[in-house]
């Protein structure tokens, strides 16, 4: 079981790919990671990516596919796992699709939690952090016991620069635009799932596992 997990900021993507991973122990793959780790291992790919991120450039996609080509080859990998991510373009997608073909893999679900905007921008821009201890609340969701002030230490909370509403309305508007024509790829190959992202989160997960466990769209009668 393939999953690939796409979720704007603020969705809960982070929560649900906690869940999936723990539910039916698959790991978690994120192309960062794996770029850290190849770098650390000093890994002839590693090597590769190091010697261009020195350089102040990107990562080309053939370098970070040879390094998910090289991940889900692993053992750890047979029983399936959840990519984090990646792809973030059609190209990629394609690249993808293909790589895998060519190891006998597929991806078999591509879940997408969707949350309205206006309930994102609240979720994001009402994020406070005490600027003392990191303790992390929220003006609706999680508030502090006095107002603007950290229950834990007593200091000052703030709100960090990328949770401000602009900011927020910005990174939101980014993520549509590299995802609307993903999710048409993936629509069109028969593997896309949308999922509310909204309400209680054992209802989110409860939808999530009724997708999973009723099998690929491929295999269904």
């Amino acid at each position: 079981m393939n999953v690939i997990l796409f979720g704007p900021p603020g969705s809960g993507k982070g929560t649900q790919a906690q869940f999936i991973v723990e539910r039916y122990a698959i790991p978690q793959i994120s192309t960062g990671d794996m770029l850290r780790s190849a770098v650390k291992a000093k890994t002839p790919l590693g090597n590769i990516a190091k010697s261009i991120m020195d350089a102040g450039g990107l990562v080309p996609d053939d370098v970070v596919l040879g390094l998910v080509k090289d991940r889900v080859s692993q053992a750890d990998c047979a029983s399936g796992f959840i990519l984090d991510g990646f792809p973030r373009t059609v190209p990629q997608a394609d690249a993808l699709i293909c790589l895998l073909d060519g190891i006998g893999k597929k991806i078999d679900f591509v879940i997408s939690l969707e949350v309205d905007s206006e309930e994102l921008i609240n979720r994001l821009s009402g994020r406070r952090t005490c600027s003392s201890c990191g303790k992390g609340y929220h003006v609706i969701y999680s508030k502090p016991e006095r107002e603007g002030v950290c229950d834990s230490c007593g200091t000052v909370l703030v709100q960090r620069d990328d949770d401000s509403e602009s900011t927020v309305t910005n990174r939101l508007r980014v993520y549509e635009e590299q995802t609307a024509s993903l999710k048409s790829y993936f629509d069109n190959l028969g593997v896309l799932y949308s999922v509310p992202g909204s309400g209680p989160i054992s209802e989110i997960q409860s939808k999530i596992c009724s997708i999973i466990d009723s099998g690929p769209a491929s295999d269904r009668s």
